[in-house]
């Protein structure tokens, strides 16, 4: 079989947008969208986090980032605090998100359980250090 690079990018792209319409519409149950999801699993995994270290980590665009955390914060999923510096803002989850963060957990661990349903562990352990592999060549033309 003949593979070259832009057939291995067009089938990745695809898969992205196939993995995101499917979480999409898992996460409206809880009113949420992929992007808010990210932003949220980035702060129950690493704790508060400036705006400035969520875009530059999920490698987005600063004014997206601010959109979805005003949209965020009007639904009761976060809230910004004065940083060290007058105008840095630091985010957090609020309560009542701590509270939701395991249902929409449970909602997206049962999604990526029946993605990753027929692969191994080695070929799971593979896939995730091919991306990283990937990721970091990306990473210096970002």
């Amino acid at each position: 079989m003949d593979i070259n690079n832009r057939d291995i990018f067009h089938l990745l792209n695809q898969r992205v947008r196939f993995f995101t319409k499917v979480m999409n519409n898992r996460l409206s149950d809880h009113g949420l969208y992929t992007s808010q999801w990210s932003i949220i699993y980035c702060l129950e995994r690493f704790g508060p986090m400036t705006q400035t270290a969520i875009w530059k980590y999920l490698n987005v665009e600063a004014p997206t980032v601010t959109r979805t955390l005003s949209r965020m914060q009007k639904s009761g999923w976060i809230v910004r605090k004065l940083g060290d510096d007058k105008r840095e803002r630091v985010i957090e989850l609020t309560v009542d998100a701590k509270k939701k963060f395991s249902q929409v957990q449970q909602t997206m661990d049962v999604f990526e359980n029946e993605m990753l349903v027929d692969f191994t562990t080695e070929e799971k352990i593979q896939l995730h250090e091919l991306l990283q592999k990937l990721g970091s060549k990306g990473e210096k033309y970002g």
